[in-house]
């Protein structure tokens, strides 16, 4: 197993003394994982789709997934957000027993999310050069992405084998980021991969919230040379995550 800086490790301690005591609870009725699920979807959705700018709250979320009704003076990109995030987010969970993560599965939950906001980009690469305002990164090539899309379904593998699987979650979600292969929607699939490994490992659904936007996007512009803010601020939201899961049962 890798061995990481003193405070990563501090943070993994704590999140395994409350994985263990999540697990001493399980397993639940199946009433409550429908909940608990149910829980998730609303607020994964929300913060998710809010970290990019929509403007929907998570009460507003909840309508428009729930009751398909619309919100006025809120543009119709944003309830097709929250309505294809959930079709995501609803296959998301039938990979979990899987325990692998492909390049199919992959370009499938960008298709479901962005499939009714642009029908044409949905589940493809992108075939343009892409500039993040703010990024002093440059992102690959569209002739690229193919063969890296490849490489990363390996390199994924290869960080469960390796790493702890809680930071080789946060790692595919960042190496993802880094490659960029689609027009839109980076961001909402980065972190579905992100938790589809950690439902696969048995730890739960993390949550970040949009007050940490701004620390959650200069840690990620800053992975690119060094991950560890990065990794820090997720395992911070994991063990928050974990302590709400532990207070809703």
């Amino acid at each position: 197993m890798h061995k990481y800086s003193p405070e990563i490790e501090k943070y993994i301690t704590e999140i395994d003394t409350l994985q263990r005591q999540i697990n001493r609870k399980r397993p639940l009725k199946q009433r409550r994982i429908q909940l608990l699920k149910d829980y998730y979807l609303i607020g994964l959705t929300y913060t998710s789709n809010s970290l990019e700018g929509n403007t929907l709250t998570e009460s507003e979320t909840k309508v428009v997934i729930e009751d398909g009704l619309t919100i006025g003076g809120k543009p119709l990109r944003d309830h097709l957000e929250a309505q294809g995030h959930a079709n995501a987010y609803e296959y998301m969970f039938s990979l979990v027993n899987k325990k692998e993560i492909s390049v199919g599965d992959i370009l499938e939950l960008h298709r479901l999310f962005y499939e009714k906001i642009d029908e044409k980009n949905a589940g493809q690469y992108r075939s343009v050069e892409i500039l993040i305002t703010g990024s002093k990164y440059s992102f690959p090539k569209p002739n690229e992405i193919e063969r890296l899309m490849k490489e990363y379904e390996g390199r994924v593998k290869e960080l469960i084998k390796k790493e702890h699987p809680v930071v080789a979650a946060i790692k595919a979600h960042k190496e993802f980021v880094n490659i960029h292969p689609f027009v839109d929607g980076n961001g909402r699939v980065a972190r579905l991969i992100m938790n589809l490994i950690l439902l696969q490992n048995r730890y739960n659904i993390t949550i970040i919230p949009t007050v940490l936007r701004s620390e959650y996007i200069d840690s990620l512009e800053k992975a690119h040379s060094d991950d560890t803010e990065f990794i820090m601020l997720i395992l911070r939201c994991l063990r928050e995550s974990q302590k709400e899961w532990l207070r809703l049962l």
